[in-house]
């Protein structure tokens, strides 16, 4: 059983078992309050799911590709958490959940995700479909690029407003129990924040 996280697009954070599939999730669609929502969606997730903390075996995070602001709230929550709760963190990228709930309900071929990533450009991820396990088959990306500018644009493209915890965590059961690999713990901003350090003070001239 394990605990899912993810701000990549709104905050969303769910419980999900190998056996029993998903067994609670609390989301919030706005992209700007993640700070705000995280705590009370975690405790509201584990809440509606009638757990203890000591019954999950690992966090899992949602990677990106995101905006910085609201994606490092959410991958800061998963360690914090986990850390506190004495349990390993798992993490992969969150188009890969987007792109495993598509392909589960039916989808075949390939894929393009794309998700909004403000300024006026869109996170896109490429999947060639499905492996005999049900897990999706990333060929490219994820990359960033303008509306006009989008990549492969000769196969199926799938638009989301959101990602789902719930996804995010029975992708991530699936592939704990396939013996899979996880993603790297590296944030996929795919740009630099809007906020740099200062290079010093300025020069005052009379």
């Amino acid at each position: 059983m394990l605990l899912a996280i993810d701000t990549s697009a709104g905050s969303s954070v769910a419980v999900v078992d190998f056996e029993r599939g998903v067994l609670a999730e609390s989301s919030v669609f706005d992209t700007r309050r993640h700070a705000e929502v995280i705590g009370p969606l975690i405790a509201d997730a584990l809440a509606a799911a009638d757990i203890e903390v000591d019954e999950l075996s690992v966090v899992a995070a949602g990677m990106g590709p995101g905006p910085f602001t609201g994606l490092r709230v959410g991958i800061a929550a998963a360690r914090v958490f986990a850390i506190g709760a004495g349990k390993p963190v798992v993490n992969l990228v969150s188009h890969d959940a987007i792109a495993y709930r598509a392909f589960r309900e039916g989808h075949r071929g390939p894929l393009l995700v794309v998700t909004d990533a403000r300024r006026r450009e869109l996170f896109w991820t490429r999947y060639e479909g499905a492996d005999e396990a049900g897990l999706p088959l990333r060929t490219a990306g994820p990359g960033l690029a303008k509306p006009d500018e989008l990549p492969h644009p000769g196969i199926e493209r799938l638009d989301a407003a959101s990602v789902s915890a719930a996804s995010l965590g029975l992708l991530a059961e699936q592939m704990w129990h396939h013996k899979r690999a996880f993603e790297p713990a590296e944030a996929l901003y795919l740009r630099s924040p809007d906020v740099t350090p200062s290079a010093g003070p300025k020069r005052v001239t009379g």
